[in-house]
């Protein structure tokens, strides 16, 4: 199942600035695209990786109308990706380091951004490190507020332990954990889910990711209120920007999209109907949306 997905890209590897091994997909513009129109870059979620995107990026680069040059990257720790030693490296800070130096290695001077939720923390600090990076920004189910509840929910199925012995325990892991807030989703796509998050070790299914890039949740007191980012949030006025909602998220509330639409009214929202957090971004009719925003961009 793992090789079921492999065609389409070219796999990369980076050296971040400490040397660590970063990997990337590299999904190139069909052969009668236009290679000068902007990339876009995929940036997955907290212990994702670039797999989440390969259909996504697969309809992108080969749109037949607006075909685009799509990057998709595994942070340090995730994926292909080289784990750190240092687990204080798996921050916000370093992986937006991070995605600078891939930047940079392969040339690209502005790109549109799709950010999944840990993603979309990264492009709040970009815009303040970079802003001439970026053209454009998607927010897949993340903005400058996370709610508690839901990141209490993510840290107690991230570390809760057990492997699959075989792809289907995998798959009806993921329905168990997730199906409620995924109405939407066949049996496809759970499998392609599957696939995109688990690896094969040692006779066992296992999530493709450091485990202590999981474990560091338990240590967040949600005693204390979280810590927002309205001031990087803010900087977003001077990009295209499109905030997408899980319907059924529990991540990114309704409360704190409205607030964005308030501080920069001229941002499109979108709702992926049938969906939690976070959201498959090539499933209709979320993927129309998207394409209509990346057009203009």
């Amino acid at each position: 199942m793992e090789n079921a997905a492999n065609a389409g890209f070219v796999q990369r590897q980076v050296s971040a600035e400490d040397g660590l091994v970063l990997s990337l997909r590299d999904y190139p513009v069909r052969p009668d695209g236009n290679p000068q129109s902007l990339p876009i870059v995929c940036l997955p979620g907290l212990t994702r990786n670039a797999r989440d995107f390969h259909q996504l990026a697969l309809a992108l680069s080969q749109d037949r109308s607006a075909a685009r040059r799509v990057i998709a990257l595994d942070y340090r720790g995730r994926g292909l990706s080289g784990w750190d030693a240092n687990k204080e490296n798996y921050s916000i800070a370093v992986e937006a380091r991070d995605v600078l130096t891939v930047c940079d290695h392969l040339g690209i001077e502005r790109a549109v951004f799709i950010g999944t939720s840990r993603g979309g923390l990264i492009l709040h600090i970009l815009t303040a490190m970079r802003p001439a990076l970026l053209a454009g920004a998607v927010l897949n189910d993340i903005g400058p507020v996370i709610e508690a509840k839901g990141l209490m929910r993510i840290r107690d199925y991230l570390n809760r332990g057990g492997l699959a012995r075989d792809w289907n325990e995998a798959v009806a892991a993921l329905q168990a954990n997730h199906g409620r807030h995924f109405t939407a989703l066949n049996d496809e796509d759970w499998r392609e889910m599957a696939n995109a998050i688990y690896r094969m070790v040692d006779g066992h299914i296992a999530p493709d990711v450091d485990p202590a890039i999981a474990e560091a949740l338990l240590t967040v007191d949600f005693e204390k209120p979280l810590p927002d980012l309205w001031q990087q949030f803010d900087a977003f006025r001077e990009i295209a920007l499109l905030v997408i909602r899980g319907e059924h998220s529990d991540l990114l509330s309704e409360k704190t999209v409205e607030e964005m639409r308030e501080r920069i009214p001229r941002i499109v929202t979108s709702v992926a109907e049938g969906q939690g957090h976070a959201p498959l971004l090539h499933l209709a009719p979320v993927y129309s949306e998207l394409r209509r925003f990346l057009a203009s961009n």
